[in-house]
């Protein structure tokens, strides 16, 4: 097992490097507008203590913009190892700064949705498959299919109407009350924890219809299998072969799915958070690519490669401790 992690985490470094390099070949070839801006920018600003001219110089030599794209690249890559990864354009603070700030809003969102996606679409997708082609099963699949068809922009859009406009029971947008300064320090929580309400439902609505249908398929295709028949005839209980035969092998395929999504707890709902004005990861992403803030989308895109590779790990681990017959060489 200690082989195989050591193997694979040097595959993973090795695959880290190149994505960054791919990364740093996208930056390098934005229009140079962008510098040219930022430096004027700088140089505008009451009190500069540096001319457009030294402004343009530092940042070019800041990112290796004046070394090529490899000599750059290996510049850039040794800032980035040590934890400089510089300031944000658009924040005006460090880039690690404004990501400590923001991620663990993200991460707030992410998790909560995560675990009632796990407890509805599981469920769910268990009993549309002991109930095939019953009205449970084709409700459930119908469901399952208004949910990953419907676009996110549209879901959220139906809950601020029903909830804020008609209803009045949450606010359109925000984290904060207008009272939130006046509320005690259990009052402010509960302030905040409101205006996540509509985000986590948004994105709880178009995550199930996949786990959901991706369960019930796996589900069948178990209930299916021989050794399931032999279960039956030898008059085990059903509860039993559902639970315990069937269901435990049917975790092997999602352990997959729910390993991949340890990326979506810490990279943020782009879309969610900024239809919603949460201040988390995606919202902040978003607004420094809309403004090209260069560092903190570099910073923000390792990250997301970094968990994409560790949720591939992870992924790869569970298989051996869900299925025995698994063994990691």
């Amino acid at each position: 097992m200690l082989k195989y992690v050591l193997k694979r985490i040097l595959y993973s470094i090795l695959i880290l490097f190149f994505v960054m390099f791919i990364i740093y070949v996208l930056m390098y070839n934005m229009p140079m507008g962008y510098i040219e801006t930022k430096a004027r920018e700088l140089a505008s600003r009451p009190g500069a203590t540096k001319s457009y001219a030294e402004w343009l110089a530092d940042l070019n030599a800041q990112y290796g913009m004046d070394k090529g794209v490899v000599l750059g690249y290996l510049t850039w890559l040794k800032s980035a190892l040590v934890g400089n990864w510089g300031d944000s354009w658009a924040w005006t603070i460090p880039v690690t700064e404004e990501f400590h700030n923001t991620v663990w809003f993200s991460f707030i969102l992410g998790f909560v949705s995560f675990i009632f996606e796990i407890i509805i679409a599981i469920p769910l997708g268990i009993t549309a498959a002991k109930k095939q082609y019953s009205f449970t099963d084709y409700f459930t699949t119908v469901v399952s299919m208004v949910c990953i068809s419907m676009p996110t922009f549209f879901i959220a859009t139906i809950l601020k109407y029903v909830f804020s406009v008609k209803l009045g029971w949450f606010d359109l947008s925000g984290m904060q009350g207008r009272d939130y300064m006046k509320l005690s320090e259990f009052g402010k929580f509960l302030d905040v924890a409101k205006h996540f309400v509509l985000p986590s439902i948004t994105i709880i609505i178009i995550s199930i219809g996949g786990l959901m249908r991706y369960t019930r398929t796996n589900m069948l295709e178990v209930l299916n299998a021989d050794y399931i028949r032999t279960a039956r005839a030898k008059g085990v209980p059903e509860k039993k072969v559902i639970n315990y035969h069937a269901f435990r092998n049917t975790l092997i395929p999602l352990v997959t799915t729910l390993g991949g999504s340890l990326p979506g707890l810490f990279s943020g709902a782009l879309i969610t958070e900024t239809l919603f004005s949460i201040r988390g990861i995606g919202y902040a992403s978003y607004t420094s690519m809309t403004q090209a803030d260069i560092p903190f989308i570099m910073f923000y895109l390792a990250f997301i490669s970094i968990l994409t590779l560790l949720g591939n790990l992870i992924s790869d681990l569970l298989y051996a401790v869900v299925d025995p017959r698994v063994r990691l060489s």
